[in-house]
């Protein structure tokens, strides 16, 4: 499968959000989507899961434009977790995860031995067996985030887009986030606001700017003090090291 967006734009109220944005992914682990508040990173991840209609270009979903895909086969083919996620539900986390089977169910058919098997490895993938049977609102912030991948993940997708989801957790629960992402075996997407974060965790990284795309390829050889200050409006001195570029702002 390949997933790319070309030349694609969406303007709306008069305002252009994503402005002629070409952008490929690897053929194979994490591409970070870095940028400030406001450059288009949320706008450009709905486009690319086809939750959004452009104003111009087009992203497709091996080679077809997704705009002539139908919404259940899209989902079928990738998933999207966003920011805001289920707040009060009364089910448990396993039933949560559950729900990502729904794209792959037939209206009328039963629940099979497939949609269980798929719950299960979810579950085992994101680390949240243990926490199967508790009720969604006693999950903290970090295990709701791992739950929400977990039904992403049941969707049995071929990408994954990730929108913030180290948003509002503490420095462990983000790291522990971070580091599951390249075990999870599928093409990841994932908006980013910390390029310390991006730089370690992953393969390549995409720099919006103002709803445009500036920069994309390897850590090292796209982060560097010139563009941080163009992009960001902050100094900063870069290390590279065997774990890639470290950066320090002032």
């Amino acid at each position: 499968m390949t997933l790319r967006a070309e030349n694609v734009s969406w303007t709306t109220g008069g305002n252009a959000i994503v402005r002629g944005v070409t952008l490929r992914l690897p053929d194979k682990g994490v591409l970070g989507l870095v940028g400030p508040n406001g450059s288009g990173k949320s706008s450009l991840l709905r486009l690319l899961a086809g939750l959004r209609r452009g104003t111009g270009g087009a992203v497709y979903v091996d080679d077809q434009p997704i705009a002539h895909i139908r919404r259940p086969e899209i989902a079928r083919r990738l998933a999207l977790v966003e920011q805001q996620a289920m707040t009060e539900v009364a089910l448990t986390a396993r039933e949560v995860v559950a729900l990502g089977r729904l794209p792959q169910r037939n209206a009328w058919a039963g629940w099979s031995e497939r949609d269980e098997a798929a719950v299960t490895l979810a579950l085992q993938r994101t680390g949240m067996t243990h926490r199967a049977a508790q009720h969604w609102a006693t999950l903290s912030g970090g295990e709701r985030q791992r739950i929400q991948i977990a039904r992403a993940l049941a969707q049995e997708p071929r990408e994954l887009l990730l929108d913030e989801p180290t948003n509002h957790l503490d420095i462990r629960h983000q790291l522990d986030l971070m580091r599951l992402l390249p075990r999870l075996g599928t093409r990841i997407v994932v908006a980013l606001h910390d390029l310390n974060q991006a730089a370690a965790f992953c393969d390549e990284i995409a720099v919006m700017h103002e709803g445009r795309l500036v920069a994309q390829g390897a850590p090292c050889a796209v982060l560097d003090a010139a563009l941080i200050r163009t992009v960001f409006a902050v100094e900063a001195t870069i290390q590279n090291g065997p774990d890639g570029p470290r950066i320090a702002f002032f």
